[in-house]
Order: structure tokens, then C-alpha cells, then sequence
């Protein structure tokens, strides 16, 4: 099968590695005359992997990068579905690890409906203003212990996937190889965004994908990946905490509310976004 036009020459690389590994034994045809080729489904994963992984160096801002993770992840976990309905697979496991996923999808949709329900509740306080300063901040500090219990729960979420990466099986079967590294790929991408949704640093030092990473990019890309921008929530976080500190002029007050406002108008598109494509994720 000719490589898509718009998957990296890394792609041939990964499954030549593959190959080495002895990954396709299992899954493949078996012409008298020719040697074993790996089954054009397992091909097609290993594409929409590489444009998973590559999604990260097309991509001018933290929003805008994860809205193409989980395009490409849809691409991505469709072509699994294809993968599920070989007759040489085997149910059990590739259920349980789909169950996982599912899991992992469900706790970071619910972290993003979660911070868009909050967003648009102290959006709409901060075009009421009502009670005065006085209420604002109470405001402001709700929203912010808001932050912590979305915080508390991604932290939650993000250990549970650690602890899925930790699972090892040591099946030696082409599909089960190949979605243990589509496993770790969904949940990177998770990862990413539950790093965004708590307003901190995203995480750039997975194991899992750090292994899928090297396969795929060049080393120069990989290390200016690494120099992540601040995403969007994160500048939120900073100007509220700024208003409630009591260090700052009611003047450099009046500067922040509405550096948070216009903050905010951006960061709620960007945010249903993502919620939209969690859902069609979670739909595929």
C-alpha cells in the first residue's frame, strides 16, 4: 500500500521497527513466493498513528493543537474499528483495553464540560458585576476553587492512566503490539488535554509516548515541542489570581478584569471545541 502524500517518512521507519521486532508473525499474508507483508488494517493504524504524533509540529497554539490530536485521534480509532472485525483477533483482550480508553475518554470529557460550565458562569458574572468588588472576588475565588476540584480529579485521572501504561502484556501478537502503541498515543493526547484543562504545563516527558515520539520525529522537533506556550487557561488562572491576591491597584485591577474578559471570549470556543470532539471520539 503506497504511503499517504501526508503521513511522515518517519511512518516507514516505525514499521520497519515493527517488522524487526517481529510484531507482524502473527497478522499477515502468506504467499508461496513473496515474503510476509503486515495486513494493510495494521498499515493503515500505524498511518494515522504517525499523524497523531505529527499533529504536534503543525499547530500554532496549545487549542488549536489538541483540537487536531482529536481529529486525527478519530481518524485514528475508526481504522481500529476495522481492526477489531479480523477474524484474527482475539475479543477479550482488545475489549479490555478499549474499556480503558473509554474510561480514560470519559474522565476528560467530563473535565472539559466541567471547566466550560465554570468559564461561562464567570464570564457571565463578569459582565453583571454584580455587588460591587466585593462580590466580583467572591466570584473570582469560586471559579478558582473550582480550578482545584477539577485540578484534584484530573490528578486522579492521570494516575489511573499510569497506572494502565504499567499493565504490561506480553502477548507476541501483531494487534495486540500495535494497540498497546495506539493505547499510549490516546492516551497522551488525554493527558494533553487534562494538562490544558487544569491551566499547567503540558506533560512532554510520558514514557510511553516519549518511545512512540522517538519512532516517529526527528530529534530537533521533538526538543522544540518541548517549549510548549502557555495555553489559554493558564493566563485565566494567572490574571484571577492576581485580582484576589491583594497586591495589585484597583487601576491594574480594572486592566486584569478585562484582560480576563477578552481571555475568556477566546477560551470558550476553544473549549467547546474540544468537548465537541471528545463526543465524536467517544462516538467512534
Amino acid at each position: 500500500m503506497p504511503a499517504s502524500p501526508h503521513v511522515p517518512h518517519d511512518c516507514n521507519r516505525r514499521n520497519m521497527a515493527l517488522e524487526a521486532w517481529g510484531v507482524f508473525d502473527t497478522i499477515c499474508y502468506e504467499p508461496t513466493s513473496l515474503p510476509s507483508r503486515p495486513h494493510p488494517v495494521i498499515l493503515q493504524c500505524n498511518e494515522h498513528l504517525c499523524r497523531v504524533v505529527a499533529s504536534d509540529t503543525t499547530s500554532s497554539s496549545p487549542s488549536s493543537a489538541l483540537r487536531s490530536k482529536l481529529s486525527c485521534l478519530q481518524d485514528l480509532h475508526e481504522c481500529v474499528e476495522k481492526l477489531l472485525l479480523l477474524p484474527q483477533t482475539q475479543q477479550a483482550i482488545l475489549f479490555d483495553r478499549s474499556l480503558r480508553l473509554l474510561d480514560a475518554c470519559t474522565a476528560t470529557k467530563d473535565a472539559v464540560i466541567h471547566t466550560k460550565e465554570c468559564t461561562r458562569e464567570l464570564q457571565s458574572n463578569m459582565r453583571r458585576r454584580r455587588g460591587g468588588d466585593n462580590g466580583f472576588e467572591r466570584e473570582v475565588r469560586k471559579y478558582l476553587m473550582s480550578r482545584k476540584v477539577v485540578k484534584k480529579a484530573v490528578q486522579k485521572a492521570l494516575k489511573g492512566m499510569e497506572s494502565k501504561r504499567a499493565d504490561k502484556n506480553h502477548e507476541n501478537l501483531a494487534m495486540v503490539s500495535t494497540l498497546r502503541e495506539i493505547e499510549a498515543a490516546t492516551l497522551n493526547v488525554f493527558e494533553s488535554l487534562l494538562s490544558y484543562i487544569t491551566g499547567s504545563k503540558l506533560r512532554s516527558k510520558s514514557s510511553s509516548w516519549s518511545l512512540v515520539s522517538k519512532l516517529f520525529l526527528p530529534k530537533r522537533v521533538a526538543c522544540d515541542n518541548e517549549d510548549t506556550e502557555r495555553s489559554e487557561l493558564e493566563m485565566v488562572n494567572s490574571a484571577l489570581y492576581s485580582i484576589v491576591s491583594e497586591r495589585t491597584s484597583k487601576s491594574d485591577d480594572m486592566v486584569t478584569v478585562e484582560n480576563v474578559r477578552n481571555l475568556l471570549e477566546k477560551l470558550e470556543p476553544n473549549v467547546q471545541d474540544l468537548e465537541e470532539g471528545l463526543e465524536l471520539l467517544s462516538g467512534a
